[in-house]
C-alpha cells in the first residue's frame, strides 16, 4: 500500500488548502483506493489557521468573549490541539473584517489578542502559535502586551493602553506586571513577510493603506512605532517580520520574547513532518502561482528541503508557472505541473479551477499507473 501526503497551501482567492487536499485525495484513490493518504493542509497565520491545524492533528476549539480591536466585545476563539498546543489567530481578536466599514487605523487595538493569550495561560498550555495575519491595527503590540500586565505611562505619569495612533505618548514600560506564566510557555509567532517594524517597508507604510490610513496617517503612525521602537530599546524592530500585523510581530518578540518562524516551518514541525513524510511514494505540495518569489521559502520549498533531505520525491501541482524557477528543482521539487489546462486568464481559470485540479492529479497519477 503506497504512503502519500498531501500539503499544499491554498490556492489564493480560488482554493483552500483544505479543499485541495480534498480533491487531490479523491483523484489518488481513483487509482488506489487502499493508499496511506495524509493529508496536512498549510496554515500561513491568517484566517484559518486554527482549523487548518485542528484538521491536520485533531484538537478542539474554545470560544470566548474579548475586545475587538474597536474596543468592543466580540465573540473569538482560540484552538488546542490534542497535545495541548494552543493555535491563537490574531485576526480573531483584532481582524480587519471585526472593524466592518469603520477602519480606524489610529485606534485600532490588539488588546483582545492579549485576553485570546490569557485564556491560553489559563488552559495551562506550555506552547503558544499565534498566526499573524489580517490584522486592522498598527499598535506595536502595545494593546496585547497591556492585557497581560504591561503598563504604559504618558510623561504625565498617567497609564493608558496605546494605540497606533498614541504610540508617540509613550515615555516609559514597566514590564514588572506582565504575567509571569508566559516564562514557562514555548511562544512561536508564525509571519511570512519579512518586514521590519518601521520605514519605507515597515508595518505603516506597506500595510497601513489596507486598514485605511492616508499618506498622513501612515507617518503618523510610522513615527509611532519608531518611537515604540526607541522606548523599548530592543533592537528587535529589525528583525524580519518584526512589521508583521501592525508590528504585533514586534510586540511578540518585545513583550513575549516570541520566536519569529516562517509558517511552512511551522506546519512542518507541529506535524513531525519529518517523521510522518518516512516510507512515502510521493509528496503532493502546490501553491497558487511559483515563482521566483516561492524560491525565497514559501511552501513548496520549505515542504521540498524536508523532502529531499528525507529522499522522498516532491509534486508541485500550482495554479501557474513563472519565470525563472529552475532552482526549485535543486531544492528538492523532482516537477512542476499546472493546473491552467487551457491557458486562459485568471478570472476565468479560477471558477474552473476545482475540476482541473482534479483531472492534472488525474494525470500524473495515471502516468505513475504505467508500468
Amino acid at each position: 500500500m503506497s504512503k502519500y501526503i498531501l500539503i499544499p497551501d491554498s490556492f489564493k482567492g480560488t482554493m483552500s488548502s483544505e479543499t485541495i487536499c480534498n480533491i487531490m485525495e479523491e483523484a489518488i484513490r481513483k487509482f488506489e483506493p487502499e493508499a496511506d493518504i495524509v493529508k496536512i493542509p498549510v496554515a500561513d497565520g491568517g484566517e484559518g489557521s486554527v482549523h487548518a491545524f485542528l484538521t491536520a492533528l485533531g484538537g478542539c476549539v474554545h470560544i470566548v468573549m474579548v475586545k475587538g480591536p474597536a474596543g468592543k466585545m466580540v465573540s473569538s476563539f482560540w484552538g488546542e490541539l490534542d497535545d495541548g498546543t494552543a493555535i491563537v489567530e490574531m485576526a480573531a481578536a483584532a481582524g480587519l473584517p471585526l472593524m466592518r466599514d469603520a477602519l480606524d487605523p489610529c485606534g485600532a487595538s490588539t488588546y483582545g489578542v492579549g485576553q485570546l493569550v490569557n485564556k491560553v495561560l489559563n488552559a495551562g498550555c506550555k506552547k503558544l502559535i499565534m498566526g499573524l495575519g489580517g490584522s486592522a491595527t498598527t499598535d506595536g503590540g502595545c494593546g496585547m502586551a497591556a492585557a497581560l500586565g504591561v503598563r504604559f505611562e504618558d510623561k504625565k505619569g498617567n497609564v493608558f493602553v496605546p494605540t497606533g495612533g498614541t504610540l508617540h505618548k509613550i515615555a516609559s514600560v514597566d514590564m514588572t506586571g506582565l504575567d509571569p506564566r508566559l516564562k514557562d510557555v514555548e511562544i512561536v509567532a508564525m509571519c511570512d513577510i519579512d518586514n521590519p517594524l518601521y520605514g519605507p517597508e515597515g508595518a505603516a507604510y506597506v500595510f497601513g493603506p489596507q486598514k485605511g490610513a492616508d499618506s498622513v496617517t501612515v507617518e503618523v503612525l510610522d513615527q509611532g512605532l519608531r518611537h515604540l521602537a526607541k522606548v523599548m530599546a530592543t533592537g528587535d524592530e529589525y528583525t524580519p517580520g518584526s512589521g508583521a500585523a501592525g508590528g504585533l510581530g514586534y510586540g511578540m518578540r518585545a513583550f513575549l520574547g516570541a520566536q519569529l518562524q516562517m509558517g511552512i516551518k511551522t506546519v512542518l514541525d507541529t506535524v513531525h513532518f519529518d517523521e510522518v513524510v518516512q516510507g512515502a511514494r510521493m509528496v503532493f505540495s502546490g501553491e497558487g502561482k511559483i515563482d521566483s518569489q516561492s524560491i525565497r521559502g514559501k511552501v513548496v520549498i520549505g515542504v521540498a528541503s524536508r523532502t529531499k533531505a528525507a529522499g522522498v520525491p516532491l509534486i508541485a501541482v500550482v495554479g501557474d508557472i513563472g519565470d525563472n524557477i529552475e532552482e526549485a528543482y535543486d531544492k528538492g521539487v523532482s516537477a512542476i505541473f499546472s493546473i491552467n489546462r487551457v491557458a486562459v486568464p485568471y478570472k476565468e481559470a479560477k471558477l474552473r479551477a476545482e475540476n482541473d485540479l482534479r483531472l492534472t492529479m488525474e494525470n500524473i497519477m495515471r502516468f505513475m499507473a504505467v508500468k
